[in-house]
């Protein structure tokens, strides 16, 4: 079992938690099929959340959109996820599965898991087989939550809001270059026509779930089978309570959720707020108010055991003689040379995900969700100042680490402080927690003793990273 450690920034703390992720396990269906699925979480309700086809339940974790969702719908449910046969972790050689096929395999699912009354959930067509299911077995669904719902594809005489040949022809070609990062470049150049912009950390993950989905021409098809289904005449049908979310300022959302809202007599529509661009420091903010609309919608308040703290990682890094330096090359170049340090230093947390709390004056305070990755942005830091002509030193400390008038804060932020101001030029320490969280990283270390840290109790042994 492996844990995954969420730490959102101040002002967007309910959905900061542990959540532990399990490995997937299968299911077989009545005509043979084998079903990957993975149940994540223990809350008071369960969320079947329903992908597009694009999933791989080992890698959609690396998606930090999906991952973050994931994880704050885990936080305060239990959620249901599973890979559509023909893809992902599930069966490969069996025939692509039509709307009634997914709704019966999500029935197998959730019949398996012991899931009686869920909440079912998805993203544009990944709740087809839900709103199938609430429509023909309404006994079945708590409600439904429909995050850009999109009842069709392609554009018709009364649906104007759908694909246009060309642009239908267009997508079809695009999907030729699946499962490479070029396919994922032109998806998020896709979406950057509706506004939403993507890092490449997203677009380089996306490649990598898509060619773990399938392969080309399943996609093509999967897209073809997308393409001729039709939910429109289902929507009056739903009786179920049901939550629309539009992502406000992303072009092609609004209109058809407006339709969608006057189908379902028994839907609300929700339009969020939230800059449509997708990076490591916004996601949370976005993410955060997404999950809050839906844990309003279902009516479960967020646990507050979780508000206070969180297990996190911590990395302090300072420039080596910063004031004999600035006192050598004078006060302009060395305005100059901080800028471009602070420009090194924030590529770095950009590249390995990292969090940026606070900055003074030549030190950098940031937050990671895993040390390994701490310790890479470290190690990268490190040796690209090289090349400024200047040295950093850097610590790194895991611990459960408070929240303080909104702020990072408490004994294990202080502790990172000072592991960091051990370290020699050029070094990067980390505590002995550290050193047994990233068993297996590939990651080496040398002991250097046990020493005292200024205001903390106790002798700590620290490490430097070979």
């Amino acid at each position: 079992m492996s844990s995954w450690y969420l730490l959102w920034p101040p002002g967007v703390a309910r959905s900061m938690c542990v959540v532990d992720v399990p490995e997937p396990r299968y299911l077989r269906t009545s005509d043979g099929t084998y079903l990957a699925y993975q149940v994540v979480g223990e809350g008071a309700l369960d969320i079947a959340w329903q992908f597009d086809f694009v999933g791989n339940l080992d890698l959609v974790w690396q998606r930090p959109m999906v991952s973050a969702w994931l994880r704050a719908l885990a936080s305060f449910a239990r959620l249901i996820l599973h890979d559509r046969r023909g893809t992902g972790l599930s069966s490969r050689d069996v025939r692509l599965p039509d709307l009634e096929t997914r709704v019966a395999d999500l029935r197998a699912v959730l019949d398996h898991v012991g899931s009686r009354f869920p909440v079912v959930g998805g993203f544009d067509e990944g709740l087809a087989p839900g709103v199938l299911l609430a429509a023909t077995d309404p006994h079945r669904v708590r409600s439904l939550v429909w995050w850009s719902p999109n009842p069709r594809t392609l554009r018709a005489p009364d649906y104007p809001w759908g694909l246009s040949p060309e642009a239908a022809e267009l997508e079809e070609r695009g999907l030729e270059g699946w499962g490479s990062e070029g396919y994922g470049s032109a998806w998020a150049e896709e979406w950057a026509q509706s506004g939403v912009t993507m890092s490449i950390e997203e677009v380089r993950a996306a490649a990598l779930v898509s060619r773990n989905t399938c392969t080309p021409d399943v996609a093509q098809e999967l897209n073809r089978i997308w393409q001729d289904t039709d939910l429109r005449q289902v929507l009056p049908c739903v009786r179920v309570p049901s939550l629309l979310i539009v992502d406000e300022g992303v072009a092609g959302q609004l209109e058809p959720a407006r339709f969608v809202l006057d189908q379902m007599p028994e839907a609300e529509l929700a339009v969020l707020p939230g800059e449509p661009v997708m990076s490591r420091a916004r996601l949370p903010e976005f993410i955060e108010r997404r999950a809050e609309a839906v844990r309003r919608f279902v009516g479960v308040e967020p646990s507050r055991s979780g508000f206070d703290s969180v297990l996190a990682t911590v990395l302090f890094t300072d420039i080596v003689d910063s004031a004999a330096t600035q006192a050598s090359i004078g006060d302009r170049a060395w305005k100059l040379l901080i800028e471009r340090h602070h420009e090194v230093v924030r590529e770095c947390l950009t590249a390995w995900r990292g969090i940026e709390h606070d900055t003074a004056g030549d030190g950098f305070f940031a937050t990671f969700d895993g040390p390994a990755r701490a310790i890479r942005c470290a190690l990268e830091i490190r040796d690209r100042v090289r090349d400024l002509g200047i040295e950093v030193r850097a610590g790194v400390h895991t611990g459960e680490s408070e929240l303080i008038d909104g702020k990072v804060g408490g004994l294990a932020v202080s502790i990172g402080a000072r592991v960091a101001a051990h370290a020699a030029p050029s070094a990067v320490l980390v505590s002995q927690t550290v050193r047994d969280l990233v068993a297996g990283s590939g990651l080496s270390f040398t002991a250097l003793g046990k020493f005292q840290l200024k205001g903390v109790p106790g002798r700590w042994n620290l490490y430097s990273v070979n």
